[in-house]
């Protein structure tokens, strides 16, 4: 699941309401970003305040900011799928993040213009944002999170975490954890964690989740705590619920794994 289709942490994209609006003002960084545990880090950023049209208070508003691996065997198959993940490339994309992250803008800048180019305009935001939340184990933790506003009432945010093979760079999704009957009974547990939070958070909110989707969905983190599970707006009930995360211990799922 990319980013954009898919975002609190699941840190959600801070919207840069007091952000200059100038025309045609871009920032585009490489920067180095430090050291998570072993494993040298840079940033990616790209942020850009462009109005609708000269004198228009309407602006678009775009963010970019994506960790990376600067270093080590497994740099290059991580980097190139954080980069197919967030701007959406087939899997076997390869190469330098800033291509793609060109072309994201462009094709942004374009569909905003399409769209304002009349006299009825409006603000559009788009933030994107990546980072290594953490490593357990073999397994690394990575969480690209987007917000998108196209005017109206509110924008949709998205969480999409994505865990690697310390070893080998690969992606890890459930199959490669779980035995083969794993989704009936997991699901089963997913959802008594989910209807238990609701119930302690504001039993209102239970009456809005549409139970039988909260279902292993590969979009979840490890850690020592457990597994992590994210819903996003809409996949599992209304935008009222925003986003729904689910947490099971090693001991509930020690049955079910490999």
């Amino acid at each position: 699941m990319s980013a954009r289709n898919g975002l609190q942490r699941y840190e959600k994209i801070t919207i840069f309401a007091n952000m200059k609006r100038i025309f045609s003002y871009f920032l585009i960084t490489l920067a180095v970003a430090g050291c998570r545990n072993g494993f040298s880090t840079g940033l990616y950023t790209d942020d850009m305040a462009m109005p609708a049209r000269e004198g228009s208070a309407d602006s678009l508003l775009m963010s970019v900011s994506l960790e990376f691996l600067r270093s080590g065997e497994i740099k290059d198959a991580v980097n190139n799928a954080v980069a197919a993940r967030a701007f959406d490339l087939s899997d076997d994309w390869s190469g330098d993040i800033a291509q793609p992250a060109s072309l994201y803008r462009e094709s942004l800048i374009d569909e905003y213009l399409t769209e304002n180019g009349g006299e009825d305009t409006s603000t559009w935001e788009d933030r994107l944002g990546g980072n290594f939340s953490g490593q357990y184990k073999d397994w690394i933790n990575y969480v690209l999170t987007y917000y998108s506003y196209r005017g109206g009432a509110h924008g949709i945010q998205t969480v999409s975490p994505i865990v690697f093979d310390a070893k080998t760079g690969a992606i890890v999704a459930e199959e490669d954890l779980f035995v083969a009957d794993y989704k009936g009974p997991v699901a089963a547990l997913l959802q008594e964690a989910v209807a238990k939070s609701m119930e302690t958070e504001d039993a209102e909110l239970l009456g809005l989740v549409e139970m039988e989707l909260v279902q292993p969905n590969n979009n979840f983190s490890v850690s020592a705590n457990g597994i992590e599970w994210i819903f996003q707006p809409y996949e599992v009930g209304p935008y009222a619920l925003g986003i729904v995360s689910a947490t099971l211990d090693w001991k509930q799922l020690k049955p079910y794994l490999k």
